[in-house]
């Protein structure tokens, strides 16, 4: 099972992004989808209104949705899981998920997810990442996470997973800070190679790797307009060659910080702003 869902645990939406494209390259069909009766404030995540052949009205509601994809050559089928982390009642929502994993003997769960951090957008794509024992950490080359704080839905359904013996890694890739919003297609790939890695399967990209490298040009030229921006992403990259540890998920307060502390460093420009 290979699981992503909206919102916290979803920066530059890279994580359900990478959910999608594997759905589309594997032909995943449906296999069912969770009641979001109890789990959702539908005041914050609307329903939507469709139509169908332009004439009838239909109701598309917030929810969890699985699909199944068929591998020939795989060992064993893969279960997607495209969601959204719920409002309400997280525990019983984890124990819905956990029985599908039981119904279909699942004997892998793979969580996806991407946070917000303070790494440059011109550097490869920081994966850190955790399992359920050391030896699978040390076998998938996991950068282990010392993270301890406020966790999301990811983290609640791993846990319930491994407590009750289901092998359960997660992935999770950093997107910057000064970057957020979606797509982020160098995140969503960078997730992609670490489920090839795991599943030793080769994940079709399709126009992922020329996105990835579109996007890296775009942001680079934007930022290139601003001298205040420039100098901060040269500052990330001397820290990265500093071989620094990996960074936890950044909330805004401490981006804020960081970025003030940096132009406090810089001192005033010869034009006297700051």
């Amino acid at each position: 099972m290979i699981a992503a869902f909206e919102g916290w645990n979803d920066a530059g939406d890279a994580a359900t992004s990478a959910v999608e494209q594997l759905s589309l390259t594997w032909d995943a069909v449906p296999l069912g989808e969770l009641d979001p009766e109890g789990y959702y404030d539908f005041q914050v995540s609307r329903p939507t209104v469709k139509l169908v052949d332009g004439v009838t009205r239909t109701i598309e509601w917030p929810t969890t949705r699985m699909s199944v994809c068929r591998l020939p050559q795989a060992a064993c089928d893969v279960i997607l899981v495209h969601g959204i982390e719920p409002n309400f009642r997280w525990k019983a929502f984890c124990a819905e998920l956990l029985q599908v994993v039981t119904d279909h003997n699942v004997t892998t769960v793979i969580s996806l997810g991407a946070l917000l951090a303070d790494v440059p957008h011109t550097r490869p794509v920081q994966v850190t990442g955790s399992a359920h024992d050391e030896a699978t950490a040390e076998r998938l080359g996991l950068t282990r996470s010392t993270y301890e704080g406020p966790t999301g839905i990811s983290g609640v359904f791993q846990d319930l997973c491994v407590q009750a013996g289901i092998p359960a890694v997660s992935f999770w890739a950093s997107v910057p800070h000064y970057v957020s919003q979606a797509p982020s297609p160098k995140a969503t790939l960078a997730l992609l190679h670490r489920v090839e890695e795991i599943l030793d399967v080769e994940v079709p990209l399709g126009a992922l790797p020329e996105q990835a490298t579109e996007w890296e040009a775009e942001v680079s030229q934007i930022a290139a307009e601003d001298e205040e921006i420039t100098e901060y992403i040269r500052s990330l990259e001397e820290r990265e060659e500093a071989d620094e540890p990996p960074l936890e998920p950044a909330s805004g307060e401490s981006i804020a910080a960081e970025f003030e502390r940096y132009l406090r460093r810089r001192g005033p420009r010869p034009d006297g702003r700051r």
